[in-house]
């Protein structure tokens, strides 16, 4: 069983349990608040009051920050056998049209995150803007995907569901209109 994916009754209950854990402990499950503590650690805070927090209430969300790191390298390295992405054969033959020929077979695309890529200034670029929007947004939305789509919406927040809504939409924009503009072969 641990080298498959988790049915959603089994992986359902236990994020539900754990939701239910943190609303009673007053916590707030999300990854992006894990970005300010670490520019307080860094010292942002001598330079902007935005990242004057109290570091000792964050300290738990760092644990869960570690936890993602070291449960997603022993799921990648030791309990994946195989690394092949399951994706459709229709999605993979759209992004190697593309220019993907990756899709399918790397979680992430080696045409962007391969050493190789990254001697190449336009995957920078594209990395840097896609790194400046998704901050940006994160900001904007007072959130990240994580953290509204698990968290908030466990606590029935109507901005949370505005704004898993809006991550969708754009989603879908990015990936039909935008991603095919960018990536023509």
């Amino acid at each position: 069983m641990l080298y498959q994916s988790w049915p959603w009754y089994i992986a359902g209950p236990l994020i539900a349990l754990v939701m239910t854990v943190l609303i009673l402990m007053g916590k707030r499950f999300g990854m992006s608040s894990n970005l300010e503590t670490f520019c307080t650690i860094g010292g942002a805070g001598k330079f902007v009051d935005y990242f004057k927090v109290d570091l000792k209430s964050r300290r738990w969300n760092l644990l869960v920050v570690l936890g993602s790191v070291i449960g997603g390298f022993l799921g990648a390295h030791l309990l994946s056998p195989n690394p092949a992405v399951q994706i459709s054969e229709k999605t993979v033959a759209k992004l190697n049209g593309l220019g993907f020929e990756s899709a399918g077979t790397a979680y992430l695309p080696t045409e962007l995150f391969s050493l190789e890529a990254l001697s190449k200034p336009s995957v920078w670029i594209i990395l840097l803007v896609a790194g400046f929007l998704v901050g940006f947004g994160t900001r904007y939305a007072g959130g990240c995907t994580s953290g509204h789509a698990i968290s908030g919406l466990s606590n029935l927040q109507r901005p949370s569901l505005i704004a898993v809504i809006g991550f969708f939409i754009g989603g879908l924009i990015m990936v039909h209109i935008v991603f095919p503009l960018i990536f023509r072969s």
